[in-house]
């Protein structure tokens, strides 16, 4: 587990590590490269790159932390991957439900998956369950799944945000996260797209998080991530949802 520089969580823990790659918002995976450089480093659990590992002697550690933690559950993966067993997914939830002090964030690109899992199964209460969206096509079709699953929170990452996502529905949506994307390859976000979705947000009555520029600022110039700041129009947003009691 480590400590996290992610903007809306405090901790990462990642029982599970690795990935492939499913829609554009994963060309330019943070995960995949960060994997590499451990790998090169010789950091223990990162043996084998960016390959789908299990690590069941992870398990156990957010137990080890008596003071409560929001932790971002497989920052380094995705818990719903087709190569994770139900059995492994429900030792990880079966964690979460032994240590109500923590609050777990688990986002997956996988929402078919995610839908079909929790459809004979409780999600636990202090288990929030997100989408990734990053557009129209791939993104936009997973809320519908996510939608259809009881959680205390239902959220969306909109990040890398690709492109207008147009009109959404956040209908039993809690909490939208927007932000652009980092790196060398990096593709810009506009802050009309941005906008969209903080605007809808808002009617909504959706909480709306403003996670990031990413390398390119409002003004369409690549600069370093933090010198962009987090403003968008005007202001930093840093809503946090408000959990429902999940059923």
């Amino acid at each position: 587990m480590a400590e996290s520089n992610i903007e809306w969580t405090e901790h990462t823990w990642n029982p599970v590590t690795g990935c492939t790659k499913l829609s554009p918002g994963c060309k330019n995976c943070y995960a995949e490269t960060m994997s590499h450089r451990l790998k090169a480093m010789g950091a223990v659990g990162y043996e084998d790159g960016f390959k789908l590992t299990l690590h069941p002697e992870r398990l156990q550690q957010p137990a080890l932390r008596k003071k409560p933690t929001t932790y971002f559950v497989n920052s380094m993966s995705d818990l719903f991957h087709e190569e994770v067993p139900d059995e492994y997914i429900e030792k990880v939830l079966e964690v979460c439900r032994m240590t109500p002090h923590h609050t777990y964030q688990v986002l997956t690109k996988r929402s078919d998956r995610l839908e079909s899992f929790f459809r004979r199964r409780n999600c636990p209460s202090n288990v929030w369950l997100g989408v990734s969206v990053e557009d129209k096509k791939y993104g936009v079709p997973r809320i519908a799944h996510l939608r259809k699953v009881k959680a205390a929170v239902r959220f969306l990452s909109i990040e890398p945000l690709l492109e207008d996502v147009g009109k959404l529905n956040l209908k039993d949506i809690h909490w939208v996260i927007v932000g652009g994307e980092s790196g060398m390859k990096a593709r810009i976000m506009k802050p009309e797209w941005a906008d969209n979705v903080r605007l809808q947000a808002r009617s909504q009555g959706v909480a709306f998080f403003f996670k990031q520029w990413g390398a390119f600022g409002a003004d369409g110039v690549r600069r370093g991530k933090k010198l962009n700041g987090r403003e968008l129009s005007g202001k930093q947003w840093d809503e946090l949802p408000v959990p429902a009691i999940a059923a």
